[in-house]
Order: structure tokens, then C-alpha cells, then sequence
């Protein structure tokens, strides 16, 4: 049985963010780049449960769609311990883009199990986990924050509106992960990371697909307004300003 986890490169969450050329480009220049959070926390579940003797995961490997300046995190990723890696040569120009170039590769492939994260932290599109399903026509489960398996049965926990869901799948399935699906995400240990650098890292080129979507630009939120001081004895001027200006009464 083998596992499947994609991956994302993002920004560290640190970042300040900056555009370029008419605001319709991201400013790249010392941005530090970190494995996405969500598929950080699947690839540390889905290293546990390679762990666990119980079950019969033989590998893990990472994918990931971008051009060469991403090879960094995907070694993050195998110093983590990943078993290998398969970084598809080209630009994520979209979601649609993404899990097309992601079913071609698992097409060609063996997996048993995708781990996807709920979301990227830069985009938060939470798209490409159920195109890939789509594109594969396997079952997915998203939300998933508990995942175990059972004589070959994937037993998934997610998160409902008021509650949780307890499901049981046959395999192949694709699982869109979220946090609580394993605690803390796994750090790179020295070890890790000289080992990293001997792993196998395939280079695939892209198959030929159209993006549906195209940015045409990027704007930066408004700044916040300066803050405001009331008088603790000016009840009134306070009840005023959470209902007229703040909107929250």
C-alpha cells in the first residue's frame, strides 16, 4: 500500500506581501517559501501511519506542481521523511491546472491513498482536492480531521456543523485534510535533512491544459483605521461606536 501527499509552495505566513508590475504580480523577492501548513500536518499523519506496524504502507512520496525554485521545500518535505519525491515541471497557473497535472501523475502510478490539504495558505481556493477526485473518479473526503486504518478500510472522522461524521471507504481514496489530523506537524531532524539530499526527486513535464482562470490583478485589503480611545466612564460613546462604526451590536 502506498501513499500519496501533495503538496504546496507557499509563503511563510510571516510574510509581508507586495505586488509588482500594476499590482498583477506577486513580489517574490525575499520571501522565505514553506511547505503549505495543511499538507505539512497530512504528511507528518500519513508518516505516522507508514510508522505503525499495524498497517502495510510501504512508501510515502510527495508531489508537487511548480517550476524548479520549489525543489527547497520539496527536500524540506523528504528531510521530514518522505520516502521520495515527484515535482512536475511547471507553474500552478490554477486549481483546475494543478489536479489536472496531479491525476496524470497518480495515473501513471500506484497509490492507494492522496492526502491533500483542505486548503493553501496563499490562495485558500480549497479546490484542488475534489477536482482531483473528479478527474480520478475516486471517492474523496474532505474536512478530515482523524484518519485510520482498518483491515485495509480507511476509518475518517470529519468535521460537520455541530458535530463530527464517522466514515468508513474502500481504497483508492483521496483525503482533503485538515488541522487535527495529526497534532503538531513533523520537524526535520539533522538526520533528515542529510538524507534529504540522497532521495530520489523525479522531474516530470507537465501534459498540455488549459487554466480556466486567469488573475487579471491583486489588490491588498484595506489598512486598518488607527485605534480609537474611549473614555471607561463614557458608556454611551462606546455602545455608539460598537453598533454605528464597528457594526458588532
Amino acid at each position: 500500500m502506498k501513499i500519496l501527499v501533495c503538496i504546496s509552495n507557499v509563503p511563510d505566513t510571516t510574510t509581508k506581501v507586495r505586488f509588482v508590475n500594476d499590482n498583477t504580480q506577486l513580489d517574490t523577492s525575499g520571501i522565505q517559501w514553506v511547505i503549505n501548513p495543511w499538507d505539512e500536518l497530512a504528511l507528518t499523519r500519513a508518516l505516522q501511519l507508514k510508522e505503525d506496524s499495524s498497517n502495510s504502507i510501504e512508501s510515502v512520496t510527495v508531489v508537487h506542481v511548480g517550476e524548479k525554485g520549489s525543489e527547497p521545500t520539496i527536500r524540506k518535505a523528504l528531510a521530514i521523511g518522505a520516502d521520495d519525491a515527484i515535482r512536475v515541471n511547471a507553474d500552478p497557473l490554477d486549481a483546475f491546472f494543478t489536479a489536472s497535472q496531479l491525476a496524470e501523475v497518480i495515473r501513471q502510478r500506484d497509490f492507494d491513498i492522496i492526502f491533500t490539504g483542505i486548503e493553501s495558505s496563499d490562495y485558500n481556493g480549497a479546490a484542488v482536492g475534489g477536482m482531483l477526485s473528479e478527474l480520478l473518479g475516486y471517492p474523496s473526503v474532505s474536512a478530515v480531521s482523524s484518519f485510520e486504518m482498518e483491515n485495509d478500510q480507511a476509518k475518517i472522522i470529519r468535521e460537520i456543523d455541530g458535530g463530527k461524521e464517522q466514515i468508513s471507504s474502500s481504497l483508492p481514496l483521496v483525503v482533503i485534510a485538515q488541522k487535527g489530523i495529526a497534532i503538531e506537524p513533523r520537524i526535520a531532524n539533522m538526520r533528515g535533512i542529510m538524507m534529504a539530499r540522497k532521495k530520489k526527486l523525479e522531474v516530470v513535464e507537465p501534459v498540455e491544459t488549459e487554466p480556466m482562470v486567469e488573475f487579471a490583478d491583486y489588490q491588498l485589503p484595506q489598512a486598518k483605521p488607527p485605534c480609537k480611545m474611549i473614555d471607561p466612564e463614557n458608556v454611551q460613546e462606546l455602545v455608539d461606536v460598537l453598533q454605528n462604526e464597528a457594526k458588532v451590536i
